[in-house]
């Protein structure tokens, strides 16, 4: 089943209690800052898991049916609650007014504005299987076709654009972000990668193809005057070459992977 939105989370649960990771030290599961939503009967989102995420449900349900606004849990990761990751997290608990709701809204509206961007350009197999394992992930989606009936039932959170020029859009995609070439068209795919590598702001340019398509696309773009550093950033096959298996999925997953290691690398 999948996962509520925020929004309609919030507006269906008016008792809430939001569990935070306020401090992190060593390892731990997850980061300061993050955080869930304890209802009385159900929760949203994640702390890490574990016991140190069921202690602080537990927590938070005695708070949902007693009187506490605020709360606190100061632990340490170790064999007492049957964890070892050797850290210590610092974890507040509190009530969720309807200022702290907004507050909420607020901070979700603007970590959605700062992820990275990736422009899927091509609803094929490969390109939907792709939108939906982006979906889940910390990255703004925005899938580009021509066609307008192959982006009629694309997952939630992803942004469909219908182009009749998919190249122009590339000058849309945020810097840092990435292009990912999965069209139908291989002329189409060559103009849209031109666009692409023509710009050093982009973290990740890549297309699907073999090891034949890219010597192809390199003599045509050497012919339009790309210069070759310029290609050989281009990713081309995508997804690399420890997997054999071609299903959709199966490649969806395996870039989606080597997006995450290049737009989430410290």
């Amino acid at each position: 089943m999948t996962s509520p939105s925020l929004p309609d989370f919030l507006a269906n649960h008016p008792d809430l209690i939001l569990i935070e990771v306020r401090e992190a030290k060593g390892s731990t599961p997850r980061e300061a800052g993050a955080y869930m939503l304890v209802a009385p009967r159900t929760s949203w989102g994640t702390i890490g898991g574990g016991q140190m995420e069921l202690l602080a449900i537990e927590k938070a349900k005695a708070m949902l049916t007693g009187s506490d606004t605020e709360g606190e849990i100061d632990l340490p990761l170790g064999p007492e609650i049957g964890q070892c990751c050797g850290g210590r997290v610092v974890i507040d608990l509190k009530r969720l007014g309807e200022k702290g709701r907004l507050e909420l809204l607020a901070r979700e509206e603007k970590a959605r504005k700062a992820l990275p961007q990736v422009f899927v350009f091509g609803a094929g197999h490969v390109g939907l299987a792709l939108a939906a394992a982006l979906a889940p992930l910390p990255v703004a989606t925005t899938v580009v076709e021509t066609r307008p009936n192959a982006i009629e039932s694309l997952p939630r959170g992803v942004t469909a654009r219908l182009a009749a020029l998919p190249e122009a859009l590339v000058a849309e995609i945020a810097p840092g972000g990435a292009a990912v070439i999965l069209t139908h068209d291989h002329a189409l795919d060559f103009l849209i990668a031109r666009e692409a590598l023509a710009r050093d702001d982009l973290a990740y340019v890549g297309m699907i193809g073999s090891a034949t398509k890219r010597a192809t696309f390199e003599s045509a773009m050497r012919r339009d005057g790309v210069a070759p550093e310029r290609f050989a950033r281009l990713v081309l096959p995508i997804g690399g070459d420890t997997v054999r298996d071609k299903r959709p999925a199966v490649i969806a997953a395996m870039v989606a992977a080597e997006l995450m290691a290049v737009l989430l690398r410290r």
